[in-house]
Order: structure tokens, then C-alpha cells, then sequence
């Protein structure tokens, strides 16, 4: 399947404004989900660019919201979209006893559960299209034990835990689903942390080639499973951490 029209949540910034601009390149007009509505930064590209970036303002934890933005992108181009990346989430860190039940559910709400809403909103109309491709943006963190992130763990655990359930269930209807799971990537809220902290000293020893990835080295990963379309190659967690998750 040629993939012409893919919607991608979370695309203002960091991985997920990376991964609609490589999109954007290859020729796929992107709808690009954000709380703010607000275009991925596409300074010094191309200005035919500009063309294949639509901007949808959308909550992605609410299921008729996420559907509506579906809808509205569809009405915009004409199209209906053949692939999702959801990428959407949020990132917090609390000793596990003082963690409220509240706290919890928004971690699970914005990195799970927003993931399920997107997969059945776009679900129908790749039904209609005779199949698709969907990517869940996930994490290294899914196989790790992480002191103070227990909700985060968890909740890219369940992303794992989707798309594997997805990938079986829909895979007679042609839609593959499949789960990247980034390490550490330097983005706009953690690259001080990295490049001026002890995180970033920290890193160099952890990470075999001595250093984090970058959006860019995710976003052409993503761009590269759209462009090879193995019909074969579906469920799986494909881990880009450098080999930080392997190395002793």
C-alpha cells in the first residue's frame, strides 16, 4: 500500500514533530494532532512543505475528540487516511508511595488509553481503504525497572500490550500495528538536562555509542516502516535505545 495521508498525534514537537516533517518530506501529507494546534517548527525546508502539514488542535484522552480531529482532517484533504502514529504523551516522576491514584490514571490516560482512542478512531476508515499502518510511539522504559516512574513504566507496558492485541485482531482486515520504542532522545525539554547535567554523564556511560539519539533518528525510522510496507511485519516492539536496554 502506498501511503499518501497519515495523521500523527503529538506532532508540535520533539519525536512527533520530527516524524510528521520526515513524512512530510517523503511526500505524505501529515495531520499533525496537537493540543495547541500549533505546526511542527519547519524552518529552512522546502516551501512546498508547508502544503503537506495540516494543523489539528485535538485532546487525544478524549475518544469523540480524537475521532472528530480524524473526521476533520478527512474533510479538509479529501482523503482518508491509510496510517496513524500515535505518539502523544506525557512524562512524570514521583517516589511510588506518594503516587495518587489521580496522577496515576493521567499518566495511563495520556500515554494508553489515548493510544486505544486513536486506533479505533482511525479503525473504520482503514476497514474502508482495505488496510493500513498504525505506529504507537513507546519506550524503552516498558522492559525496565525505573525507580519514581511506575505510571510511565506502566503505561508504555500497555502500549506494548495494544498493539500486539491490535496487530492479532485486525490483521485479517490488512491493518498492521506496530510499537517504536525509543531510549533516550534529546528533545527541547531534556536537552539542557543531557548536554549541561549529570544525565548526560550518566548517559555516555550507559549508552554503547556513548550518547542519546535524536528526533530525527526515530522520525526516519517511523518514515522507513511506511516506505517498506512488509505486510509480514506486524506486533512487534521495535527498540531504537542505542542498546542501552541490552548492555550489561
Amino acid at each position: 500500500m502506498k501511503h499518501s495521508h497519515v495523521l500523527v498525534s503529538g506532532a508540535s514537537r520533539g519525536i512527533g514533530a520530527a516524524i510528521a516533517l520526515e513524512l512530510a518530506r517523503q511526500g505524505i501529507v501529515v495531520g499533525c494532532l496537537s493540543r495547541s494546534g500549533v505546526l511542527p517548527d519547519f524552518a529552512g525546508e522546502a516551501s512546498s512543505l508547508h502544503t503537506r502539514l495540516l494543523p489539528i488542535a485535538t485532546d487525544v484522552t478524549d475518544p469523540a475528540v480524537f475521532a472528530e480531529a480524524v473526521a476533520e482532517f478527512i474533510d479538509k484533504t479529501g482523503h482518508k487516511p491509510s496510517g496513524l502514529i500515535n505518539n502523544a504523551g506525557i512524562h512524570t516522576a514521583c517516589p511510588s508511595h506518594r503516587l495518587s491514584a489521580d496522577d496515576f490514571r493521567q499518566v495511563m490516560d495520556a500515554n494508553a488509553l489515548s493510544v486505544l482512542f486513536g486506533c479505533q478512531a482511525i479503525y473504520p476508515f482503514l476497514l474502508e481503504i482495505g488496510g493500513g499502518l498504525i505506529i504507537n510511539i513507546g519506550s524503552f522504559y516498558d522492559r525496565l525497572g525505573i525507580k519514581q516512574n511506575i505510571a510511565y513504566c506502566a503505561s508504555k507496558a500497555a502500549v506494548g500490550a495494544i498493539t500486539r492485541c491490535l496487530a492479532v485482531e485486525w490483521a485479517k482486515h490488512g491493518i498492521r500495528v506496530l510499537n517504536v520504542a525509543p531510549g533516550y532522545i534529546k528533545t527541547d525539554i531534556n536537552r539542557e538536562a543531557i548536554e549541561h547535567g549529570p544525565l548526560g554523564e550518566f548517559l555516555a556511560k550507559r549508552i554503547p555509542r556513548s550518547e542519546p539519539g535524536e528526533p530525527d533518528e526515530v522520525a526516519k525510522l517511523v518514515a522507513g516502516l511506511f516506505a517498506m510496507d512488509s505486510g509480514f511485519l506486524t506486533g512487534e516492539t521495535i527498540y531504537i535505545d542505542g542498546g542501552q536496554s541490552i548492555t550489561d
